[in-house]
């Protein structure tokens, strides 16, 4: 048990932090710190609740970090073996679970689970184990602790052993496998991950449907959720945030760059993704019904742009780099198929540039979001938000962001390119009028629980 000058009363646990560290040349440390819905939330609850951030260390900066005693005012971060993280992280929970729930495999070659997926679980029980203690030290008597993703399934049922007096939530940032595909997992594995996650009094989920998944895997292996409650919390964009930061002169100044990449007399229409290079988001079909719009529709041609963002993801990962390269091929394969001396089709972007992904917002007339498989998406949230004409949302049915955005979206079957190449061509062709309309009622949907309400209502539902 923790001593009562550090015991937390809120905990939030979570595979990446708040902050980041590297080394410098001259051997100081620099810090990072980092964005998005969970630190937009904790810091909701305001700096005197006494919360505390329990994290990995992700790299040798972290790792030096915490081997000096560096630390940030409520974060926590541990040294787990750089081995046993890299079995937890990348080998379970992102080449396992990750595909899993995105139904990513190629089943005639894969799942394979042999020796060597046995020994990365074993790892990942240690990392799960290494929260669950930390947690469990650092816990006020009753307190709340907030568990994060599909990193940290086992959490729960491991705190709920060593701290019964905890109230303990998990939330799923993912989708939920159907229970078909869900047992594609070991049958010991599939019910020691539903079990682990139902030590949790409260498990949340994006969307009514990932949970109604969670549910029917329990129903299929364990025989249902038991005592544990199922919510759903939707997290919105945080249009206040974004307003304000889009506005800024670093975004004006790549605006203005952007605008002179696209050329013409400033009458071109502009498709946007934004993305990380992840296998989910469907990068290569999107740009292949980009190619195919140009081929069937000639009258676009030298009329639209189109501003793909693809920045790298799990690089460490070989099927992810094969991935990337395969998204910069054929983008250079479409410019130089269609493309003129005053004209690039395709403007392809690797290299993250938060400024730059909210000048191409603002710039959007069409905004392209059709992943195979997705959570959330928050940028089929946020581009509606910061069009400066209002943009059409071409959305995947798959997306979780459909439950709330589809009736205003132009949806799409993401492995469809042809049907994906028309709903490019009829978003390009919608009216002014039609699209301000559509894009007022994307943005209120999209921004009904930013993420600082996201986070209080879990608290609340939790008991906290």
């Amino acid at each position: 048990m923790a001593s009562e000058r550090t015991a937390a009363p809120i905990l939030v646990a979570s595979n990446r932090g708040p902050v980041s560290y590297s080394v410098r040349q001259d051997g100081t440390l620099d810090t990072r710190r980092g964005g998005g819905g969970l630190v937009s939330g904790l810091s909701a609850i305001g700096p005197d609740a006494g919360a505390l951030w329990v994290c990995a260390a992700l790299g040798e900066g972290d790792r030096e970090a915490v081997r000096r005693g560096v630390t940030e005012p409520g974060v926590r971060m541990l040294d787990i073996d750089a081995a046993v993280h890299a079995d937890a992280y990348n080998g379970i929970a992102n080449s396992v679970l990750w595909f899993v729930h995105h139904m990513l495999y190629q089943t005639p070659l894969e799942p394979v689970f042999d020796t060597d997926f046995r020994r990365q679980w074993a790892a990942y029980e240690s990392y799960n184990r290494a929260f669950a203690e930390a947690l469990a030290a650092e816990a006020a008597p009753g307190a709340a602790v907030l568990v994060q993703d599909y990193h940290l399934t086992l959490v729960p049922g491991m705190l709920r052993e060593l701290r019964p007096d905890l109230r303990i939530g998990h939330f799923s940032h993912t989708p939920w496998a159907p229970v078909d595909y869900f047992r594609m997992l070991p049958d010991d594995i599939a019910e020691q991950l539903l079990r682990g996650m139902l030590g949790a009094d409260r498990l949340g989920f994006l969307t009514r449907r990932w949970a109604d998944a969670f549910e029917a895997c329990c129903d299929a292996v364990v025989g249902g959720v038991g005592t544990t409650r199922i919510g759903v919390h939707s997290l919105g964009a945080d249009a206040d945030f974004l307003r304000e930061r889009a506005h800024r002169d670093d975004v004006t100044e790549r605006m203005e760059a952007l605008r002179e990449q696209i050329g013409g007399s400033g009458d071109r229409k502009t498709v946007v993704r934004v993305d990380r290079t992840e296998l989910s988001k469907n990068i290569v079909r999107g740009l292949r019904a980009y190619e195919l719009l140009l081929a069937e529709h000639p009258e676009w041609h030298e009329r639209v742009v189109h501003l793909a963002f693809a920045y790298p993801s799990r690089q460490d990962l070989a099927v992810y780099r094969t991935y990337m390269e395969e998204v910069a091929r054929l983008a250079h394969a479409i410019n130089s198929r269609f493309g003129t001396p005053g004209w690039t089709p395709v403007l392809l972007h690797l290299e993250d540039d938060f400024a730059r992904s909210l000048a191409a917002y603002r710039l959007a007339d069409v905004a392209l979001v059709n992943p195979i498989r997705d959570g959330m998406n928050l940028v089929a949230k946020e581009v509606p938000v910061l069009a400066d004409n209002g943009c059409v949302l071409v959305l995947s049915r798959e997306a979780g962001a459909y439950e709330e955005l589809g009736e205003d979206a132009v949806v799409v079957n993401p492995y469809d390119v042809a049907g994906t190449a028309e709903a490019l061509h009829r978003a390009l062709r919608m009216p002014d009028h039609e699209r301000a309309e559509r894009t007022k009622r994307l943005t209120a949907a999209a921004t009904a629980l930013p993420p600082e309400q996201w986070f209080l209502q879990q608290l609340r539902a939790l008991g906290g």
